[in-house]
This record gives structure tokens, C-alpha cells and sequence, in this order.
């Protein structure tokens, strides 16, 4: 039986490869400060290695040169395979990054569900479509884009790595995927998966690394497309890199998403969305998270009233302790990080509703109060940088619906937000010009089958849904033929 905690090899061209510089690193558990796991290093040679193993698989192998329907039938069999392990996969995910189960259990199949889905979408979709022109008939047809290089984080790492992975095959494309340091576990798996089903050598390639083999994946002359998600900060970095040698590039960045609360809104509604998918998101280690919640003055303490009550629910604790909806940070320097903003925001004088003292009853790991200030500017460090941790502001407004608009897009972010209004048309009227990419109307919600990704610093590009699948295809217009031949 493989172990799920301790490999030493990568997975390359269809087989498991030893690293080759021998690297290796240490797997934490955030919730208890102590070595569980290891896994392979992948260094700059890792990286060549599975590149080119990527490139000869998608130039002189099957996979873009089958139907879509025999495509669909290794990713139903990798589906299958996942399916059949996602407890072991939940309670992985938990140890490495620290999710609470009660958060994770929501989605134990969803890593399983995308690749179905994804087999599915590209079956349905034609690979060439016919069109009229101006003077006579034209093909466009839909073709891989080549060998894609997938860089994902540490805060959802299979859903994250399947939203890349699961699009770019089903298109035809191969992949050299490299999940994060901090995470490089949950991602052999998708390998695990990949072995079983049979995968043709060369589809899927998984390195976990560091920084050093993310700038070689990145800048390798070999890769035709990289779509990463991470911070804004890397994301930058790596669209320049990609700009200079003119490779496709597809970026799902930071967030400092925005609550627009209106004065007709119900406080116990807003606070029901708000803090579960907003400072509690994931323990707040999300770039959906709705960070800030823009309220009328004039109903502060109301709306104040019902959001620390809902935050006062939230329980710090165990990740597997399934009253637990608070995990720990996933590192000590993110702990400190987030430490370092409520500590600013307290210097600041910022009004706290709820936490903000230093957790003093867990003998280990990496927590972080729950926290929530209360009149907040909106022009303040804390309500304009991401924080990646369980932090939240309570923003006031005095004018009306125009000014909290002003608000919410007054952010170098644009990912996602929520606008809670007892009137649809003006709630409507709101999201129509809010910037961003994902907008709930009273609600808040993220769907792997629509289009996810954001506005401004969040982004280049969109994943998921039928707009994932087709940044991972190239148009080809074809003229002088009517239709396909036989």
C-alpha cells in the first residue's frame, strides 16, 4: 500500500522518478507544529525532466490525437479512483494545510465531480464548428494549446490543482503540474489516479517545489501556457515572464472582496453569508473570502449587533473536530502575518466586535482569533490589503447606494462580492457595476461549473466552467471547406 504521507519520488513520464538532486521536504502539520509527511523536492533538472516528457507525450503521443470520448474515459477512470478515497483524501488535506473537516466535508467529491464534469463538457463540445462568411462558408476548429504548466497554492490544493489539470486534458493538452511546498501531498493522488486509470506516459507530470522550480516551470521554453493561482505579488512576476517570451498565461490572484450592504437589508441575513463566507471562509485562507462588510451608518450597530454574534458562533480548535470551524494558519510566518494585522489595526484604533485577543487556551499550532473591527476606513492597511487569515472590517458609508459602490471598487482587487438589498432590481442595479467576478446577491457562493476568476489585480483570464475548458483550447479558422471531410 503507498503511503499518503511520505513519498520520495516524483511523478514523471508515467513512472515515479527520484528527485535528482535528492531534495526533500518536510510536510507540517499547522495544527500541531510537527513533521507528518515528506515529499520529493523538485529542482530546476525535476522540472526539465517533466517538461519534456510533457512536450514529446502532446508532439508524438496519443492523448491530442484522440477522440474526446476516449479522453473522457481516463478521466472518468481517475474519477472513479478519487472518488473511492476521498475520506483518505479529507483527512490528508486537514493535516497538511489544517481546513476544518466541517469545511472540507462539503467537498470531499468535488475533486472526483470536476473531472467528470470536464469529460463530459468536452464530449459535448464540437471540434469544429461551421460558420457562414461574408463570402462563403468556414471552419473554426478548437485545438489544445499544448503543454501546460499548472502552479497552484497551499489553501485548496486538489480542487485547485484539478480545476487546471481537469479542463487542460480534457482538451487534449499535457501537463507538468507543481503543487506548493507546503502542500506537495494531496497532489500525488491526482498521480495515484493517473497510474490507475492508465494515463498515457507523459498527460500528467506532478513536481512540488519551491520557488526555484516555479520561475523553471514558468520560463521553460517548452511550455506553451502556464495558469497559476496564487498572490498577486507572484502573479505579476510570472506575467512578465510570460509577456517577454509571448506564452499564454492564465492568473487567479489575490481578493479583498466586498459585502455592499444597503439600508434595506435584513442584518441577520447579511451576517449568515457574511461571516461563514467571509473572515471564516476556509479559516479565512480564501481570495473569495468577503472580507469587507460595507454598511449604512446610519444601521452600523444593527448590522454590528448580528456579525459578532455569528462570528461568537465560529470554534477554534482541531481541524478534525467536526464542531470545529476554525483551523489554524498553515504556517507560523502566515500566523504572524495575520497577528501583525490585527495588532496594526488595534494601534489604529480601530473598534473591535469580536476577538482580537491572542489565543492563549491551544497548546500548539498556528491560530488565529476570529476577528472583527468595526468603522473601519476604508483608505486603511487593513481594510485594502489581503489578509489570507479570519479577519473581517465592517466599513460605513453615510450616503446612499452610490457611495457604498464607490467603496466596494475604491480596492486594487476585483475577485468577488455579495450585495444584500430586499429589493431585487436595486440590489441588480448594484452587481451591474460592482467589479468583479463572482457577485452573490443575497448570498455567496463559489460553483466549479461557472466561470470564476476577477477583475483588476485578481486576474487574468477565468477558470472553471465552460470558459475553463476553453482557455486551454487554440482557434483554428479553416477556409475552403463547407464542413469537416470524412
Amino acid at each position: 500500500m503507498i503511503s499518503l504521507t511520505n513519498r520520495d519520488r516524483h511523478f514523471i513520464d508515467g513512472q515515479w522518478a527520484r528527485p535528482v538532486e535528492g531534495g526533500r521536504i518536510e510536510v507540517i502539520n499547522p495544527a500541531t507544529a510537527k513533521r507528518f509527511g515528506e515529499a520529493p523536492d523538485g529542482s530546476v533538472a525535476d522540472i526539465d525532466a517533466a517538461v519534456r516528457a510533457a512536450r514529446l507525450a502532446f508532439d508524438n503521443g496519443p492523448w491530442p490525437r484522440m477522440s474526446a470520448e476516449d479522453r473522457a474515459t481516463f478521466l472518468q477512470r481517475m474519477a472513479d479512483y478519487l472518488l473511492a478515497r476521498a475520506e483518505e483524501t479529507t483527512h490528508l488535506i486537514i493535516q497538511e494545510m489544517g481546513a476544518p473537516i466541517a469545511f472540507l466535508g462539503r467537498g470531499g467529491t468535488a475533486p472526483a465531480a470536476m473531472l467528470n464534469y470536464y469529460a463530459d463538457l468536452a464530449v459535448e463540445l464540437p471540434p469544429a464548428e461551421q460558420r457562414q462568411g461574408l463570402a462563403a462558408p468556414y471552419l473554426v476548429r478548437r485545438e489544445p494549446v499544448g503543454v501546460v504548466a499548472a502552479i497552484v497554492p497551499w489553501n485548496g490544493p486538489l480542487f485547485l490543482l484539478l480545476a487546471k489539470c481537469a479542463p487542460a486534458m480534457a482538451a487534449g493538452c499535457t501537463v507538468v503540474a507543481k503543487p506548493a511546498p507546503e502542500t506537495p501531498l494531496d497532489g500525488f493522488l491526482l498521480a495515484d489516479a493517473a497510474e490507475a486509470a492508465g494515463l498515457p506516459p507523459g498527460v500528467l507530470n506532478i513536481v512540488p517545489g519551491g520557488r526555484e522550480a516555479g520561475e523553471a516551470l514558468v520560463s521553460h521554453p517548452l511550455v506553451d501556457k502556464v495558469s497559476f493561482t496564487g498572490s498577486t505579488a507572484a502573479g505579476r512576476k510570472i506575467g512578465e515572464i510570460c509577456g517577454r517570451d509571448l506564452r499564454r498565461c492564465g492568473l487567479e490572484l489575490g481578493g479583498k472582496s466586498a459585502a455592499i450592504v444597503l439600508d434595506d437589508a435584513d442584518p441577520q441575513l447579511v451576517a449568515d453569508f457574511a461571516v461563514p463566507l467571509g473572515l471564516g471562509f476556509n479559516s479565512g485562507q480564501a481570495c473569495a473570502a468577503l472580507t469587507r462588510i460595507i454598511v449604512p451608518r446610519a444601521r452600523q450597530k444593527d448590522f454590528v449587533e448580528a456579525l459578532s454574534a455569528k462570528v461568537s458562533e465560529l470554534r477554534v480548535g482541531d481541524p478534525h473536530d467536526p464542531a470545529t470551524t476554525i483551523g489554524p494558519m498553515v504556517a507560523k510566518r502566515q500566523q504572524e502575518r495575520v497577528q501583525s494585522y490585527i495588532d496594526g489595526a488595534r494601534a489604529d484604533r480601530f473598534p473591535i466586535a469580536a476577538g482580537g485577543d491572542r489565543l492563549s487556551n491551544l497548546p500548539a499550532g498556528w491560530f488565529v482569533p476570529p476577528t472583527l473591527f468595526y468603522d473601519v476606513s476604508n483608505a486603511s492597511r487593513i481594510a485594502q490589503e489581503e489578509i489570507f487569515g479570519p479577519v473581517g472590517v465592517v466599513i460605513p458609508y453615510d450616503g446612499g447606494d452610490e457611495e457604498a459602490l464607490a467603496i466596494a471598487n475604491d480596492s486594487p482587487y476585483g475577485l468577488a462580492g455579495a450585495v444584500f438589498s430586499a429589493e431585487p432590481a436595486r440590489g441588480y442595479s448594484i452587481i451591474k457595476r460592482l467589479r468583479a467576478g463572482t457577485v452573490g446577491y443575497n448570498s455567496f457562493g463559489i460553483d466549479f461549473t461557472a466561470p470564476f476568476g476577477g477583475f483588476k489585480a485578481s486576474g487574468v483570464g477565468r477558470e472553471m466552467g465552460r470558459e475553463g475548458l476553453g482557455q486551454y483550447h487554440e482557434l483554428k479558422t479553416v477556409t475552403g471547406l463547407g464542413e469537416e471531410p470524412d
